[in-house]
């Protein structure tokens, strides 16, 4: 099948080993590349009871037939493993250059097994194949320390993948850093790699094209795309002018941007910390991942320092949700947590979850209180060294509110913190939230772009009636994109037929919406089974109580509380789960998932 090479490099630090694995035409067709494709490799080579830390744990890198190509956000690619933080098989991706520079290399994936001895990094080199070499110089060095190591060594046309000490440390929130600026966020995926000793993935001389099967066809597809892209005011403006953040604005004035650990949705000086103030005060420059067009993400400058970001989530849980506003200091904190290898949302929200246990005469750290900006930068510091309070922080909120005595402190869903979308102002977010197969993540079906933004169309974000129908449909694009592998930001201009259009022209395939959305639910009932398999019930499909019971009691959410239980039922109908939210055999069978039996 054209748009993909037909080849996964696996390498076994334990051994040495390396071995190329080629697929059969049914497993891409099935499940195409990026997620789905990482999705398929990992349950059939993991069991679901292996240890996040082991060295049975495995790491997953895939690209997609769409990466590479002229399509716009062509660049991005999957990571697939178990995650620390949840227990939860986990999905990840990212943009930047390394998938186009990964793909180039004429491979659509990499497998990493077992564990090194010593530190080491791998180079995928595009000329002579893959090798392991001995990362004991770069161990210990921050992500920006590593990067400009790597060039030095690999070659400045080089890009990598690594881990900051955070992830050497085993923080269970650690992230995967891209050439620094970027990540795998979300998860604990960082403390995966410390795991094995890999500090770093390096690739390198990959001069290969993306194969597609009508190259006119395709161009004329993208173009039309880019027009539309062009034409929308969110991707044509708001999105290059104000970056990410520019949605905090939107939320705040929603009453549903989360303050002080959730029990707010609404604060006068929010705005102090969202887009316009950051183009205004700190903004030094745009940049693009490859082959995007909208250029969301920001270079800043900040009291000293430079670097990348902060995006939206970062600038929220870093600050508002910790009731801090000091946009100087949390941009800081921001560039910390990218150059020691933290997911900033786990971070920020695991924070407000400290200071509110100490609020509640629980937690015996009394500088963790809401609005103490002077604390913020240390604590970022002391959580990727597992120092002082930060060997508490650096198992994740759950666990550390578990361990204080009030487990409802931490706001999660399956362990993963919970990002800037309050469920009490859009309802099937909400949902979406409570049965992601990740945990609490926005990504998997992101209603919120329908329900506040209007995109692509209007949906009245505080009723029920559909949310579960519209949640499905939404899930099982988000898996299809994800495994094509594009940017959630085109689906704002895009409907899913230019999905349907492009993976055509460059597989030679007839992927159809119909079949398309097949694949969708393929890979998100694989993922469900392999959690069940893992030990997760109905009950983890679950929301914190006070979004369940507590209302605020201002802004434009005021009164509301999620109908969390009355959506579930016909979440798991329309799914065609039964009433413990199992698949059933009916179901499986008709998407051709054989019963994991590892």
């Amino acid at each position: 099948m054209t748009g993909l090479f037909n080849k996964i490099l696996i390498v076994n630090l334990s051994s040495g080993k390396q071995q190329t694995l080629e697929l059969e035409d049914k497993i891409y067709e099935d499940y195409l590349g990026g997620r789905g494709l990482g999705v398929k490799l990992f349950t059939d080579k993991v069991s679901p009871k292996t240890d996040p830390l082991s060295k049975e744990n495995i790491l997953v890198f895939t690209v997609g037939p769409i990466t590479g190509t002229s399509v716009s956000t062509s660049g991005r690619m999957s990571l697939v493993t178990k995650s620390p933080l949840t227990g939860t098989i986990f999905y990840s991706n990212t943009g930047g250059m390394f998938g186009f520079s990964l793909k180039r290399c004429g491979i659509d994936g990499l497998i990493v097994e077992g564990k090194s001895d010593m530190p080491c990094y791998l180079v995928v080199d595009g000329e002579k194949g893959i090798s392991i070499k001995s990362g004991n110089a770069l161990w210990n060095l921050d992500t920006e320390e590593t990067y400009e190591e790597i060039k030095k060594i690999e070659g400045d046309r080089s890009h990598s993948l690594m881990i900051g000490p955070a992830g050497e440390n085993l923080v269970r929130i650690a992230s995967i850093m891209n050439d620094g600026g970027r990540a795998f966020g979300r998860g604990g995926v960082g403390a995966v790699m410390g795991s094995k000793n890999l500090k770093a993935i390096v690739v390198k001389n990959g001069k290969q094209k993306t194969p597609v099967h009508n190259e006119e066809l395709l161009k004329t597809y993208a173009k039309s795309a880019q027009d539309k892209i062009k034409a929308l005011p969110i991707t044509r403006a708001a999105l290059p002018l104000f970056g990410t953040a520019g949605i905090l604005h939107v939320t705040n004035s929603l009453g549903m941007l989360p303050i002080r650990n959730f029990k707010k949705g609404f604060h006068k000086e929010a705005d102090k910390t969202g887009g316009e103030a950051i183009r205004k005060e700190i903004f030094s420059k745009s940049e693009a991942c490859y082959g995007c067009s909208i250029r969301c993400g920001r270079y800043t400058k900040a009291g000293g320092m430079k670097g990348k970001g902060p995006e939206y989530e970062s600038v929220w849980a870093l600050g508002a949700n910790c009731e801090i506003f000091n946009l100087l200091k949390i941009t800081q904190a921001n560039y910390y947590c990218n150059s020691l290898g933290l997911d900033t949302i786990s971070m920020g929200v695991t924070i407000s979850c400290a200071m509110e246990l100490q609020e509640k005469g629980l937690f015996p750290y009394p500088q963790m209180q809401f609005g103490n900006e002077d604390i913020l930068i240390e604590t970022v510091k002391n959580t990727a060294y597992r120092k002082g309070v930060g060997e508490e922080l650096a198992e994740g909120s759950k666990l550390l509110a578990e361990k204080y005595g009030d487990p409802e402190t931490a706001i999660q869903v399956k362990g993963l913190e919970i990002p800037a979308y309050d469920p009490r102002g859009a309802f099937g977010h909400a949902l979406g939230y409570a049965t992601s197969n990740r945990g609490g993540c926005h990504l998997s079906g992101y209603l919120a772009a329908m329900e506040l933004f209007s995109a692509p169309k209007r949906v009245p974000r505080f009723t029920q009636q559909g949310k579960p129908d519209l949640l499905v449909l939404k899930q099982n694009q988000s898996a299809v994109e994800d495994s094509l592998v594009c940017c959630k930001f085109v689906g704002y201009a895009l409907g899913f037929d230019f999905q349907s259009r492009f993976v055509t022209a460059i597989t030679g395939y007839d992927f159809n919406i119909s079949r398309l959305l097949e694949i969708g639910e393929r890979i998100y009932n694989l993922e469900r089974l392999f959690n069940i398999k893992a030990g997760f019930t109905n009950k983890e499909d679950n929301l914190p109580d006070r979004f369940k019971n507590v209302p605020f009691k201002e802004g434009l959410s005021k009164d509301r509380i999620v109908p969390l239980d009355d959506m579930m039922k016909s979440y798991y109908n329309v799914r065609g789960w039964n009433e413990q939210g199992i698949p059933e055999q009916k179901k499986l069978l008709e998407l051709g998932i054989i019963e994991l039996n590892n």
